[in-house]
């Protein structure tokens, strides 16, 4: 077991179950910019994970698969946008409604599309490629851990500088980082708010669809029922503990996938099976135990 944990095909795994924890938590960041937390993540994830099945398998292209699953979960943003925004709902049930309507409305669909309830088994979807980077597969170690990746690990990577950029060295960043800080303020001289936050919704849910697509073309081949696994919230935690910035979002998803790949490692030990499984999850509470403990002392601190 040891020697599976330090190996570099662990390091591989590790990088492979960050992948959509890392985009769920670049939504996260890009809304809580804006003033909103997005906690419809998880829902967004199950829903692109078969929008990319049903999507790849009609078109018979993993581009237009991917295009059209990015759309669709612009989409979901959209309507969560419209939700909180113009009917006023408050953003937590908005995004509980998502959630449950994520829940059953997958499977109602998947039903209606292909007639199975479980998985999409039936439906002949394309996955994203596995991609060989030239020169860095030959590098010692390196090469090992880094090429051979999924297409959408690379993609996820790039997101984390491209989101900081976009943040920090944009108008359209530095508008959303003053709508999030003060909307009062920012309406105050000018900056469009409801514009703004309509816009960093509409790219959480693209940033999520990336995600979930990835779930069921590159962490597995199919769709099946709640294959999400709390990886929307587990993301949200990765972006709070990162202090909502792109770089401490990828830092934290590293952390979240090592606990990922180590349950992955250790189903075939003799431990209970439900042990393992809650491993992500007890790593992500006792994270977010931590964190609050460090703040509230950083408070008391400040206040002295």
């Amino acid at each position: 077991m040891l020697e599976a944990i330090f190996s570099f095909d662990f390091l591989y795994a590790l990088l492979r179950a960050a992948t959509p924890i890392l985009f769920a938590a670049l939504a996260s960041t890009v809304s809580e910019k804006a003033g909103i937390t997005n906690m419809a993540l998880e829902g967004m994830l199950l829903f692109s994970a078969l929008f990319g099945v049903i999507f790849t398998g009609m078109s018979g292209s993993f581009i237009t698969g991917l295009f059209c699953t990015v759309l669709a979960g612009g989409v979901i943003g959209f309507l969560m946008a419209v939700l909180i925004l113009n009917l006023r709902t408050d953003e937590i049930l908005a995004a509980i409604a998502i959630n449950l309507i994520a829940t059953g409305g997958t499977v109602l669909l998947l039903f209606a599309v292909s007639g199975d309830r479980g998985s999409s088994a039936s439906i002949a979807s394309i996955a994203a490629p596995k991609l060989e980077i030239f020169l860095l597969r030959d590098i010692p170690v390196v090469g090992e851990i880094l090429s051979g990746q999924n297409a959408l690990t690379y993609l996820a990577i790039f997101m984390v500088f491209a989101i900081h950029m976009l943040l920090y060295k944009t108008p359209l960043g530095l508008n959303i980082r003053a709508v999030g800080e003060n909307k009062h303020a920012a309406e105050s001289v000018g900056i469009p708010v409801r514009r703004v936050q309509y816009t960093a919704l509409i790219l959480s849910g693209m940033l999520t669809s990336f995600g979930g697509f990835f779930l069921s073309g590159g962490y597995m081949n199919m769709f099946t029922r709640d294959m999400s696994a709390g990886r929307g919230f587990i993301g949200l935690a990765a972006s709070v503990m990162g202090g909502n910035t792109p770089l401490g979002s990828f830092a934290i998803s590293l952390l979240f996938g090592t606990a990922s790949a180590a349950a992955n490692v250790l189903q075939i030990t003799t431990f209970p099976m439900e042990l393992i499984q809650m491993i992500p999850y007890i790593t992500t509470i006792a994270g977010l135990g931590f964190y609050s403990y460090s703040q509230k002392k950083r408070l008391q601190k400040n206040s002295k």
